[in-house]
């Protein structure tokens, strides 16, 4: 579903332990689920919105607040794309009064045009993921740094992208904050506390929040510091329940990139390089831009067992549930 974009999560999966009843013909099990997780986003964050080496080593640093202009020189007049693709994708931006640059380096406004975008992508993802059984939740900005370190590939991955909040109240901070830069070890944190049958599973829930990346190279709607995306997370009893969820979700992002946005699509699956940090599968949607790069415009994660292991969830399961 989500930048986009389960306990078995369809995110993470963990192992089990038996625990036997005193019954003969019953016993009960503790194990972690299975999670999946899926993110869609306006503008693209740097690992998992938009292809990992779409744009992130050849555009440069937006130019100086004094001279935010349209690149064509004249207001209003857009660079023809043949001539060169960057500045046209700038001109229509500025021209259609899409966005405009934010006052802190690599942020951007998102101006009414822009934002109605949004809100008709939300209007109808929204529909979809309730149709699919997801509810609505939101969790905090701020996250514990020590949630990050819990999943040892999640960290590695995000650590050069983190912001950080060292100092609250004008006190330095007893454990520093992560700004969210996404939301598996809050969400996961959160399902070990509500999740302890089997009974409480599948847990299905969306949220659309913003996100923080500390980008080094940014252009607006496709790599900034903060963008706006929904993220699902869903926990399940089993592995082949999470996957089926989460190529489900990005059957999801391919309809709406074909029916709605008008925007052709490869869906397929990453590469063990390009797969995101914590998952054991990762599926996506590449569009091809005009100057013939992939653009990563959607995703959905089979997080095997890693986060419920990392966060110790784990399910109480009878002889007739699934092992």
């Amino acid at each position: 579903m989500g930048a986009l974009r389960l306990p078995s999560l369809a995110l993470r999966f963990s192992p089990s332990t038996a625990l036997r009843s005193s019954s003969a013909s019953r016993f009960l099990r503790l194990r972690p689920p299975v999670i999946r997780k899926v993110s869609a986003c306006l503008s693209g964050g740097a690992s998992r919105a938009l292809s990992t080496q779409s744009l992130a080593n050849e555009e440069a640093a937006p130019p100086p607040a004094a001279d935010r202009k349209p690149s064509s020189g004249q207001e209003g007049l857009v660079t023809p794309r043949s001539v060169d693709f960057n500045a046209w994708y700038l001109d229509v931006i500025a021209s259609a009064e899409l966005a405009d640059y934010g006052p802190v380096r690599g942020t951007m406004v998102i101006r009414p045009y822009g934002y109605a975008i949004w809100e008709s992508i939300q209007e109808y993802l929204n529909a979809k993921f309730k149709e699919t059984g997801h509810s609505n939740m939101y969790f905090p900005q701020f996250i514990p740094y020590s949630f990050i370190e819990k999943e040892a590939s999640h960290v590695e991955g995000f650590s050069p992208e983190l912001a950080l909040v060292t100092i609250g109240g004008g006190k330095e901070l007893e454990e520093k904050l992560v700004v969210r830069p996404t939301s598996e070890t809050i969400v996961n944190h959160m399902f070990t506390q509500w999740i302890q049958s089997y009974r409480d599973l599948p847990l299905m829930i969306n949220q659309w929040a913003n996100v923080t990346r500390w980008e080094m190279r940014t252009k607006p709607f496709v790599r900034t510091l903060e963008f706006l995306w929904q993220e699902g997370h869903t926990a399940h009893a089993t592995l082949e329940e999470a996957e089926k969820e989460a190529l489900q979700m990005i059957d999801v992002y391919k309809k709406f990139a074909y029916e709605q946005a008008a925007i052709p699509v490869i869906a397929g699956r990453k590469s063990r390089a390009e797969t995101f940090a914590g998952a054991t599968q990762t599926y996506t949607i590449e569009a091809m831009m005009g100057d013939r790069k992939a653009l990563q415009a959607g995703t959905s994660h089979n997080l095997g067992q890693n986060f419920s292991r990392a966060f110790g969830t784990q399910v109480i399961c009878s002889s007739t549930f699934p092992s």
